[in-house]
């Protein structure tokens, strides 16, 4: 279980990448939630989704290069840096740790401590 669970983690962020929200939708339960680091409240799996529709462009590029992830039953942790490319070039990177938590082989809980560091220029 504690390699599928890490596959999936992966593959959340995989469909980020490729723009498929209603793929990563799918690896969640009806529940999930996601907390950042912003000080803002947590959000449901689906606000988080639209939030992040409304953000992220046709020009942009994502690409998440998965640093390290450690898991235990039913709960991941990786790092991982997420590279921003738009139109203009580089945008620059976010530098982060996330938490997974699964029930059911399902994505119930994500928590994201991330910081953006713009491209030099």
């Amino acid at each position: 279980m504690s390699a599928e669970i890490q596959d999936t983690a992966i593959r959340y962020l995989r469909l980020l990448e490729a723009g498929d929200h209603a793929g990563m939708r799918a690896l969640c339960t009806d529940t999930a939630t996601v907390w950042h680091n912003d000080g803002k409240d947590e959000q449901t799996i689906d606000e988080n989704l639209s939030l992040l529709k409304g953000m992220l462009s046709k020009e942009t590029s994502l690409r998440y290069d998965i640093i390290r992830q450690f898991s235990k039953p039913n709960e991941v942790l990786q790092q991982h840096v997420l590279h921003i490319t738009n139109i203009e070039g580089p945008a620059g990177e976010v530098q982060a740790a996330m938490y997974f938590r699964f029930e059911g082989g399902l994505i119930d809980r994500i928590e994201e401590y991330a910081n953006f560091i713009p491209a030099a220029g």
